[in-house]
């Protein structure tokens, strides 16, 4: 059994954390969404430079960390997407349906491939890492906009954002697809 070590414990409280935000985007109490999301970008980084730095990473990591973030995001597009009276700006639909739907094939995959080895990549690409990137972007700028207020920016800036990140997000379910499986090394 790992132990649970900081990295872990750092992980778990950003998990704990997505109910938080999630009454916060709901109640519309915006700034404290806000917060929240940026706390967990930021533990997200801490809790990876604590795992390398210190030669602490671990298999319970490495599955709780990217289901922690792919739990923050996909709470934080169906909330951003839901007509709500308080969110100004949210996020179109279709974008929210696209980037939650590459996630879940993509962890579905994941998963699969610890039940039956097929040989998938499981190294996150270069272009997979940037759409992560433009996924928190998009999610960050939509919560700013939204708690802000009406801005002479937010009009202009924001449907860029959503189609942009939308971009990434085919691209990289794509290039996942062509990607191909890892090879297999033999013992």
């Amino acid at each position: 059994m790992t132990p649970l070590t900081l990295p872990n414990a750092i992980t778990l409280l950003r998990i704990l954390a997505v109910p938080f935000f999630a009454i916060a985007v709901w109640y519309n109490h915006l700034w404290e969404a806000l917060a929240i999301f940026v706390a967990a970008g930021l533990t997200d980084l801490l809790d990876g430079w604590i795992a390398r730095r210190f030669n602490q990473g671990s298999a319970l990591g490495a599955f709780l960390d990217p289901a922690a973030d792919k739990l923050l995001m996909t709470t934080a597009f169906i909330l951003m997407a839901l007509p709500k009276d308080h969110l100004r700006f949210p996020i179109p639909a279709w974008v929210a349906i696209l980037a939650i739907s590459r996630d879940v094939v993509i962890s579905f995959l994941a998963i699969l491939s610890f039940v039956h080895p097929f040989g998938l990549n499981r190294r996150p690409s270069v272009l997979g890492k940037f759409t992560t990137g433009a996924q928190i972007v998009t999610l960050g700028v939509g919560l700013l906009a939204n708690a802000q207020g009406p801005q002479p920016w937010q009009r202009f800036v924001l449907p860029w954002i959503f189609y942009a990140m939308a971009a990434f997000v085919m691209a990289s379910g794509i290039h996942y697809y062509f990607r191909g499986p890892a090879p297999v090394v033999q013992p």
